[in-house]
């Protein structure tokens, strides 16, 4: 079975690949071995392997679900619900939601809008609907408000005990306010490991739960994910290590090009919420002690209408990693028209594919010609087990890359800025000295 590849033949020199191949081993060896910073957070690169001993229980967990709800509330926000929604989009059709496909999954607590919890309700009011709660601490605002409500609105709705039934948290082992409340009412729950952080999670329960509850194959996702674990892992030299080379590549367009944004460029509408979640992961892992690539993704062809013209002529400080899906999964044939108003009868009998495959090649040509560096990695198509692949080669260059850029790619002490300005907003008790000081400063 072929996996997923990398080239990097638009973008950087064989020459420039060789300087900085013994930094970037150095990057490799470190995370192996588990040396580096941040390597309390390291559970995620055995996951594949160790996961599968709780496969069976999180398939019959979600097998219930999906025979008690017309609905599932993924609660979470973040690496709590971003990989799940990134699998679950890229599998199920377009137009789910209208084909009345059952259980529908929905999300909640990855904002705060007061419409959208208020409409989702609404949707809620009188179906049968379960929850999945993931949360490490019980306490982060935004699921927990949302949380809440539901909860609430669950048991008022269908009374206590069959919530309980419909209730699933994924939480700490043995803290915090979630894991006591699952353990009062006795919901069914699984554990988010102590060294797993949650932009790496979703090869675990926190991810896997969700889309098995949509009704996708989770073993042929940790299959994939598995194998390329041993694709990346530290005993394939450089030269054939795919993640090793994409960290390589692009910390050298980041220190030697000046290139300070990453583009990650879909032609495949299904990928938009994979783009979202890598986002995450590499925003959340590099970004800190003023140093990182920022990362932003566009989906083509749709936005070369919008975002494409800056890409072209805009400022040189950009890169783009193009993901091509090298066969859909399905065959349109464009058709013959006798009155070919339009001028496109030189493609009748043609495959909207190969349109968007010459689109791909097209876009990429002009792009790298106006100064714009391609990274590309190819799929061989868009299932469970190259996704299980991608998932996993992104994770693992992740975490060389932010070595060889020289942080700690694992924690995230920036995100806690807004938190205690929110709070100390809205009163929380203990934030009286914060909260005098805002108010000091808005006078």
């Amino acid at each position: 079975m072929q996996d997923i590849r990398f080239s990097y033949s638009n973008a950087v020199s064989a020459e420039q690949m060789q300087v900085i191949q013994p930094l970037v081993e150095k990057a490799q060896s470190v995370l192996a071995s588990g040396t580096g910073k941040g390597n309390d957070f390291l559970g995620w690169r055995t996951l594949p392997a160790d996961i599968r001993t709780q496969l069976d229980d999180i398939q019959s967990t979600a097998d219930r679900l999906r025979r008690q709800c017309d609905i599932i509330v993924c609660i979470g926000i973040g690496g709590s619900y971003l990989g799940a929604k990134a699998v679950i989009d890229a599998l199920q059709s377009s137009f789910s939601a209208l084909e009345n496909q059952r259980p529908q999954i929905v999300y909640a607590g990855q904002n705060i809008g007061e419409d959208y919890l208020y409409e989702l309700q609404n949707l809620l009011r009188n179906r049968s609907f379960g929850i999945i709660c993931i949360s490490k601490s019980g306490t982060t605002t935004e699921p927990a408000l949302a949380f809440r409500l539901l909860k609430t609105q669950l048991e008022e709705q269908d009374g206590k005990q069959k919530a309980c039934e419909r209730i699933v948290c994924i939480t700490d082992a043995k803290k915090g306010a979630l894991r006591t409340l699952a353990t009062q009412e006795g919901y069914k729950t699984f554990v988010i490991e102590d060294n797993i952080g949650g932009r790496f999670s979703v090869l675990s329960p926190v991810g896997l739960l969700p889309i098995a509850c949509a009704g996708f194959d989770i073993k042929a996702l940790i299959d994939g994910a598995e194998k390329m674990m041993d694709v990346c892992g530290e005993n394939t030299p450089f030269d054939q290590n795919p993640a090793m080379l994409y960290a390589a590549a692009r910390n050298i367009l980041y220190r030697e090009e000046g290139k300070k944004v990453e583009m990650l460029v879909n032609f495949h509408p299904k990928l938009h919420y994979v783009s979202e979640w890598w986002k995450q992961l590499y925003g959340e892992s590099e970004g800190k002690e003023g140093k990182g690539i920022f990362p932003a993704s566009v989906d083509f062809t749709t936005d070369l209408h919008s975002m494409g013209q800056y890409i072209q002529e805009g400022e040189r400080h950009l890169f783009e990693t193009v993901i091509s899906v090298l066969a859909p999964n399905h065959t349109v044939i464009f058709p013959h028209d006798e009155m070919n108003l339009d001028g496109l009868n030189f493609l009748a009998g043609k495959r909207v594919d190969e349109v968007n495959k010459m689109a791909e090649l097209g876009t990429m040509l002009a792009h790298v010609d106006g100064g714009v560096p391609n990274l590309k990695i190819e799929m061989p198509c868009l299932n469970e087990y190259y996704l299980g692949e991608l998932i996993y080669f992104f994770e693992r260059a992740c975490g060389i890359s932010g070595y060889v850029l020289d942080v700690n790619p694992f924690n995230q002490p920036g995100v806690e800025a807004y938190k205690k300005n929110m709070f100390a907003l809205l009163g929380k008790p203990g934030y009286e000295k914060e909260t005098a000081a805002i108010k000091a400063r808005l006078a």
